[in-house]
């Protein structure tokens, strides 16, 4: 057993006794972490940094998933929630709450006209898919990336067990920056797609062309287009991605760093579709959660104040721009490279010529660890990252990435594991 995280691995064997894979979300569990040689559990954070269970400190650049925009335990969004905590969380009729963060959700985001509050990203992209459907009265959708566990999405991956065949044959994937294979799937199901729905930006920077594009093709078929913002709201632009790259979506979902790591979504569109909201069934106690709401209330007059996306950026930059000059500095084969948003930003591994991507990312994980560094592989920034934590980062890619190399040249990627390597959660279709 590895002494630094002998509690993680003893709690994550008592854990697994009561919860399957002892975690309650699969990138958190031991899938995407090495067994062995890298920290389970945390058991709190302050500012960018966490300690786990055993007492081993993190600058964290995972981000409770990019939950997390300003830091933990950020003082100004704990001290409105503990004023609202003091009043009450959910009660038997609206709270004003809802009211104030949708006007401020409508005044920021451009396709924003009505909003409806949800507690994660799964419940905003569901929702907007069923509006989408009542509207159009079709049943078929085009998808592009990641958009959470319920059927109608998860059905066209390779995590579709459980999920009848007659739903994931609504369901049809399309290429990020490939206008022709979503033009594809319109030829191939005239008058049937309802809606598409992508991330307008992951890794890949869109071409000049793609989301333009996608509006043109929307509009001609009359289909609804999604923006899943989950990530890119409040981090790329406080109007989202949509913002930035100017291109008006119909319907988008957000959540994630809108409150801070409080458990908070939300479904924002146009008056005309979003008033179908009254047909459809979306309704759940928690959605109107004042806990919530009062941190979200109080992230986005923060994010406001500061400008915290142009901070990240900034910050992000100086990473990005770091990162790429170390890797022409080593001589980096090409299975090594950057991609992505400067505030979510990656350093991509593919499979090389000797090892799996899967093989050489524990290796890189387990080695990050080491030294003080909690990472999935991406660069989440929050408000609480410094300069100096850029810079502590990049240093450490210094010390690890020629190792990397080396020892995937000499094939010895998997004797130099001190634990179990990490695996694929699942593939799109």
């Amino acid at each position: 057993m590895n002494s630094r995280y002998q509690h993680s691995l003893e709690l994550s064997a008592r854990a697994e006794k009561s919860i399957p894979l002892g975690s309650q979300t699969f990138s958190k569990s031991r899938l995407c972490f090495p067994y062995g040689a890298a920290p389970l559990f945390i058991e709190r954070g302050n500012g960018a940094d966490v300690w786990d269970v055993d007492e081993n400190k993190y600058i964290d650049f995972a981000g409770g998933l990019l939950a997390i925009s300003l830091g933990y335990c950020d003082p100004d969004i704990n001290a409105a929630v503990i004023e609202q905590l003091n009043k009450g969380s959910i009660f038997s009729l609206p709270h004003r709450l809802e009211t104030e963060v949708a006007e401020k959700l409508i005044e920021l985001i451009p396709c924003a006209e009505m909003v409806r509050f949800g507690k994660n990203g799964t419940d905003a992209t569901s929702a907007c898919i069923r509006l989408a459907r009542a509207i159009t009265g079709r049943e078929h959708v085009a998808v592009c990336g990641y958009h959470g566990w319920q059927d109608w999405y998860i059905g066209s991956t390779t995590r579709h067990l459980g999920v009848p065949e007659c739903v994931r044959e609504l369901t049809h994937k399309f290429e990020y920056n490939d206008l022709d294979t979503l033009a594809q799937i319109f030829a191939k199901h005239p008058d049937q797609i309802a809606a598409v729905i992508l991330e307008p930006m992951n890794v890949a920077w869109p071409e000049p062309d793609f989301l333009p594009g996608l509006r043109k093709l929307c509009d001609a078929h009359g289909t609804l287009l999604i923006f899943d913002e989950t990530i890119t709201g409040f981090r790329y632009h406080l109007g989202g991605a949509q913002t930035l790259f100017g291109v008006t979506p119909d319907l988008a979902a957000f959540g994630k760093g809108m409150a801070n790591g409080f458990p908070i979504s939300a479904v924002v569109g146009k008056r005309q579709y979003m008033c179908r909201m009254e047909d459809i069934f979306f309704s759940g106690t928690f959605g109107g959660d004042a806990i919530a709401l009062a941190a979200a209330n109080a992230v986005i007059d923060k994010m406001q104040r500061l400008d915290v996306p142009a901070r990240l950026a900034e910050r992000g930059q100086r990473l990005l721009d770091g990162l790429n000059v170390l890797l022409k500095e080593i001589n980096a084969p090409d299975w090594l490279g950057t991609a992505g948003h400067p505030s979510w930003s990656f350093l991509t591994v593919a499979d090389s010529p000797n090892h799996s991507l899967w093989l050489l990312k524990s290796y890189l994980i387990q080695e990050l660890c080491k030294r003080g560094i909690l990472t999935l592989g991406s660069h989440n920034l929050n408000l609480a990252h410094t300069n100096e934590h850029i810079d502590f980062l990049l240093a450490t890619y210094a010390e690890i990435l020629p190792t990397l190399i080396k020892l995937d040249s000499a094939g010895k990627i998997e004797d130099s594991l001190n634990g179990e390597p990490i695996q694929p959660v699942f593939k799109v279709r």
